[in-house]
């Protein structure tokens, strides 16, 4: 694992021309606040260079830092103004944004023989960052817990028993890590190439932090649903998205929900609704004010809205390449598209609001 722990100033690369005049000093979800002012994301701008954006909820401001390669999922640190966003997989770093200072303050490397897959998740005192990674001798599935406080210093491996886990969230207990285990093997070798499709074995894992074990392994109906990504509500429901890896004709169930019973089930949508996915789900926010998730769609252009208790359909809004989705702590939610846009879906609106049209490709995650 390498750190960088001087303040490396990647601003510098060539930010400057998405760059806006200074700004004041970034607000954060800190006790007492009620929500962030910024937006996190990993883009691409119009010439295909890679950086981490820095957007307000009402699209007004934002300024971009420069990074050498391809991010995907982030997390803020609960207690500092700090992000963490992630390489895409098979990523190889994960970066840390000094809020105040608008700089990438630490790259840390996933080390010798190991990649990570683009997601990660604090304790609730901010100490430790854990992290969803591969070790590439047996394809194990990890997490790697970093010691945010000693310069993200590598402290142990949790093993999942699995291949590919994705996308990672505290539960509300503060103990339990949810993870989607993706099921797909990967090698940076071989790039995005998917090495063991006819045996995949995805699953929604409920995971011990301090122990490591895995203390409940939900799989989905087909072993080619690979569970992706995932957020949780305050009362430990989790709602979970699938990318089916199988034959494009078939049309398989996209969501899954485990309730705070530790009930698990699939989400039956209108089959005529779910085949316009095109076997494709990729942000789930839920919402901290009403009994509400939201999930993009990004290849069937769409948003849909659910009720997290129910599991039924509230809604559903037309969003070209709908990206990156937040709750906007209104009881709302803002979305990104990968064409430059960002929006508010408010439950009560019919479509979807346009706040911002900026020179940048969102990635599929907003933090």
């Amino acid at each position: 694992m390498t750190v960088n722990r001087t303040r490396r100033r990647l601003l510098a690369a060539g930010a400057g021309a998405l760059a806006l005049p200074a700004l004041p000093s970034l607000a954060w979800a800190l006790p007492g606040r009620k929500h962030a002012d910024w937006l996190f994301s990993a883009v691409d701008d119009a010439r295909g260079n890679h950086r981490i954006a820095a957007i307000t909820p009402n699209g007004e401001q934002h300024f971009t830092l420069a990074i050498p390669e391809r991010c995907h999922g982030g997390c803020l640190s609960p207690t500092a103004p700090r992000a963490v966003v992630f390489a895409r997989r098979p990523g190889q770093h994960f970066y840390v944004v000094d809020g105040d200072r608008r700089e990438v303050s630490h790259r840390v490397a996933a080390g010798g023989g190991h990649h990570f897959y683009g997601h990660g998740v604090f304790a609730p005192d901010g100490r430790y960052l854990y992290v969803t990674a591969n070790r590439l001798e047996d394809a194990m599935g990890l997490v790697r817990v970093y010691d945010a406080e000693d310069d993200y210093r590598h402290v142990r491996d949790i093993e999942l028993d699995g291949i590919g886990p994705h996308e990672i969230r505290l539960m509300p207990d503060g103990e339990t890590l949810a993870v989607g285990l993706g099921g797909i093997r990967t090698h940076p070798d071989y790039g995005r190439v998917k090495l063991n499709l006819g045996d995949m074995d995805p699953a929604l894992l409920l995971v011990d932090r301090e122990s490591g074990d895995v203390t409940a392994r939900h799989r989905p109906s087909h072993h080619q649903l690979s569970c992706r990504h995932l957020d949780v509500a305050e009362d430990g429901t989790v709602i979970a998205g699938y990318q089916f890896q199988g034959p494009e004709w078939e049309t398989r169930p996209l969501l899954c929900r485990l309730g705070p019973d530790g009930a698990f089930s699939e989400l039956a949508l209108d089959e005529a609704l779910t085949a316009s996915l095109q076997q494709y789900t990729a942000s789930v926010a839920v919402s901290r004010r009403r009994p509400l998730a939201l999930v993009t769609a990004p290849r069937g252009h769409k948003v849909l809205l659910l009720n997290h208790q129910s599991g039924k359909l509230v809604a559903e809004y037309a969003l070209a390449d709908a990206a990156g989705a937040r709750c906007d702590g209104e009881g709302g939610f803002v979305v990104s598209s990968g064409r430059g846009g960002l929006y508010r879906i408010a439950p009560n609106k019919p479509e979807a609001l346009a706040l911002a049209s900026l020179p940048l490709r969102w990635d599929n995650h907003l933090t």
